[in-house]
């Protein structure tokens, strides 16, 4: 898949270039927003990583077939609980087109079939993508319908009432697509709705730490889901941090807006107020508030977060701990950017997407995530009644 990737490269730009023509009428009549834009861009560089990506999925280790557990129930009766495929994903996405071949690979190397929908935006790369893919899997003596492209509306509303094929439906993208398909399908969802990620400045921070932090959190790449929308900041630090954490980003045009406190701190004609705490920005905007302690710092991550991902910056190791155990996040972070949260970053190769379910999967999801398990039980002719006249299990485990 990956070398297929990079022999048919000519005609795979092509088709971006089609997409981008559309996307640029949608783009100056504001249908689509900046970032949006350039997300849909391809060319050689983007086409060897989106390869490499690939490549690094076939590096990684088998994830099916794998003993997690061992038990001797009794003499030659052995119980194994083996990991196995979910079977038939769904998976619908925006305007990226490096998520078809993320997704696609880690579905073939989990032994799933997948169906992606993308966004209308890249509806012509996204085909021309699995063409390529398909192709390399009748190459590999594999069932190219294995990876499977549906477009439009009507066709998702079909798939989404299909319980009896589709396992699991995985979407990627704004709060009310996620939503739309968590209301209208029986199927198992997985996914988040929103990448509201925070940020805490201890009083025990490294200031310059702490700027640097912030400063790639919120404008390495500002609108996807691991980008910080909110920083919190200790009281008894924010008279000193504020104003150097308003010239860092000001010289990346972040715009700021704050709580009351923040704003009397740093001038109210400089800073607007904060609207809604709940608000994913995915843009050049954080959100600033000043708390008197790392537990106003949770409350506020568990009543305005969407339980992706927060990190903490401090050099007391006993907060630091508190904030790990006590936020309920996907991901929980110390001193590192929020914007690690990753299935690359995490070496799982690639990701079908981010999880914030407490169920199944967590976090960015990779092979694992992709997998379920079976109990597969070994005897010699065992039977369930000589247990009920006596007999007596061993349950010994054995892995």
């Amino acid at each position: 898949m990956a070398d297929a990737l990079e022999q048919h490269s000519p005609s795979i730009l092509e088709a971006n270039i089609r997409d981008l023509a559309i996307a640029t009428e949608l783009q100056a009549s504001g249908e689509i927003s900046a970032s949006t834009f350039e997300r849909l861009k391809l060319n050689d560089h983007k086409l060897s990583e989106m390869a490499e990506s690939i490549r690094s999925v076939a590096a990684l280790g088998d994830p099916i077939g794998r003993v997690l557990e061992r038990t001797q129930l009794d003499d030659e009766l052995i119980l194994e609980k083996v990991s196995c495929p979910l079977g038939v994903l769904a998976v619908i996405f925006e305007a990226r087109p490096d998520a078809v071949t993320q997704i696609a690979s880690l579905a073939i190397k989990s032994g799933n079939a997948v169906i992606m929908k993308p966004g209308k935006e890249v509806e012509h790369t996204a085909g021309a993508l699995v063409e390529v893919l398909r192709c390399a899997l009748r190459q590999s003596n594999i069932a190219d319908d294995a990876i499977g492209l549906i477009v439009g509306r009507e066709a998702v509303q079909h798939l989404l009432t299909l319980t009896d094929l589709v396992d699991l439906v995985i979407p990627r993208g704004s709060r009310q697509l996620v939503e739309h398909i968590q209301a209208n399908t029986r199927i198992p969802v997985l996914g988040h709705a929103e990448g509201i990620c925070h940020v805490y400045v201890d009083a025990a921070a490294d200031p310059e730490m702490a700027l640097a932090i912030i400063d790639d959190a919120k404008t390495d790449y500002p609108a996807v889901c691991n980008a910080a929308e909110t920083a919190l900041v200790h009281e008894s630090i924010a008279p000193d941090f504020l104003p150097l954490l308003v010239e860092r980003l000001r010289a990346k045009q972040v715009q700021l807006r704050g709580c009351e406190r923040t704003r009397a701190i740093l001038g109210s004609d400089s800073v607007e107020t904060v609207n809604d705490w709940h608000t994913e920005y995915s843009d050049l905007i954080l959100a600033i508030r000043v708390v008197s302690d790392v537990g106003e710092a949770i409350d506020h991550i568990h009543r305005y977060g969407s339980s992706h991902t927060e990190t903490i910056v401090t050099n007391d190791d006993n907060i630091a701990s508190r904030f790990l155990k006590e936020v309920d996040s996907a991901g929980v972070f110390h001193n590192a950017s929020t914007r690690f949260a990753d299935g690359y970053r995490y070496g799982f190769g690639a990701e079908v997407g981010i999880s914030t379910s407490k169920l199944h999967a967590r976090g960015p999801v990779g092979l694992e995530g992709l997998t379920t398990y079976k109990y597969v039980l070994r005897g010699k002719g065992h039977v369930a009644g000589d247990y009920r006249k006596g007999r007596a299990f061993k349950h010994k485990r054995l892995l």
